[in-house]
């Protein structure tokens, strides 16, 4: 083999390199965005109160089934522009929904997108709209 044809097999190596990386990175960059408009319903909430049913997004982790239970207590708190933790509200567990989500009843407080909710180590995050199925 002489040094054409080392130099051809390196650039078609690097050809089908760059194509792949074309490929991948816009699938990529949308597994990561969000809201993700394929599994959440269009109908989206600027704030949740006492009664209104409310969805959290979770880990999906182990941890996250044994700490949480259907009827317990969620604290909720909002961060704010200076980083301070402000307790907001309180959400009861209605149900696990699917593999990362929470359904919920706003118990007390005003409580609104990205807010955490948190018992013991587990935390969740409010989203805007409902998930589709259920």
């Amino acid at each position: 083999m002489n040094r054409n044809d080392e130099k051809a097999i390196w650039g078609r190596r690097i050809l089908v390199s760059i194509l792949l990386l074309a490929v991948t990175l816009p699938l990529a960059a949308f597994a990561v965005s969000y809201p993700a408009q394929l599994y959440h319903r269009e109908d989206r909430h600027d704030r949740f109160v006492k009664g209104e049913t409310v969805y959290l997004f979770h880990s999906g982790t182990a941890d996250v089934k044994k700490t949480v239970r259907p009827n317990d207590s969620l604290a909720v708190s909002r961060v704010s522009a200076s980083c301070e933790v402000i307790p907001v509200g309180l959400i009861k567990v209605v149900s696990f929904v699917g593999e990362t989500y929470i359904k919920g009843e706003v118990f007390a407080g005003e409580i609104r997108p990205d807010d955490i909710a948190k018992k013991d180590k587990v935390s969740f995050l409010v989203i805007s709209a409902g998930v589709c199925k259920e």
